[in-house]
């Protein structure tokens, strides 16, 4: 009985064994996925151009209510064509950004504004809040105009500085339009290294 006995001890030891090295190999993997990891390649690019659009059938508010009902809230420009200062802001951070890339694969980058709603000069100097931005990107091929990547929704929301803070940001010279300028560099520094996604622009 014995040797019996220390026989089956020994089988269940070697059996637990098995099952932890099971659990290290595939232990973090999400359900569903095959146990060996894919390599996932960064994507090259060389910005040739980058094209921005802001529809002229997004709705412009100008009220001065701590957030109005609108698709485009802009205070950091004199008034005037919010949707030229707005490409402008555009076009100044995403160049900005997208110069920063020297890769191998040309690309032409497309962007389509699909808010900039950032804040009132009451919801400024009082509670402060969120800029939401968000924006539909579209990576083409330099030169055959194929799509590469896109199109897809991005949200690029930046926190909003209020009252001191507000103040005390622009005596620094950090004022809105500073910071959402550099921020958008920074956004489509971080989306064009990232490997391209399936189309999300719902």
């Amino acid at each position: 009985m014995k040797p019996i006995r220390a026989i089956v001890l020994l089988a269940l030891a070697l059996g637990l064994s098995a099952c932890s090295a099971v659990d290290t190999v595939t232990r973090g993997l999400p359900l569903g996925e095959p146990t060996m990891a894919r390599a996932v390649t960064a994507p090259s690019y060389a910005v040739q151009d980058v094209r921005v659009v802001v529809p002229t059938n997004l709705r412009v508010s100008e009220a001065n209510g701590y957030r109005p009902v609108a698709d485009i809230v802009w205070r950091g420009d004199p008034n005037g064509n919010r949707y030229e200062q707005i490409t402008a802001i555009f076009e100044d951070g995403m160049s900005r950004g997208a110069a920063q890339l020297n890769g191998q694969t040309p690309v032409v980058v497309d962007v389509q504004v699909a808010r900039f709603h950032a804040l009132t000069e009451r919801a400024r100097y009082t509670v402060g809040g969120t800029h939401s931005i968000k924006f539909i990107l579209t990576v083409r091929h330099a030169e055959t105009g194929a799509i590469i990547d896109g199109p897809r929704l991005v949200k690029a929301d930046l926190k909003a500085f209020g009252g001191t803070a507000a103040i005390n940001a622009e005596r620094r010279g950090q004022t809105q339009k500073v910071r959402i300028t550099q921020h958008l560099a920074n956004v489509i520094q971080q989306q064009l290294v990232m490997a391209p996604r399936p189309t999300n622009a719902s």
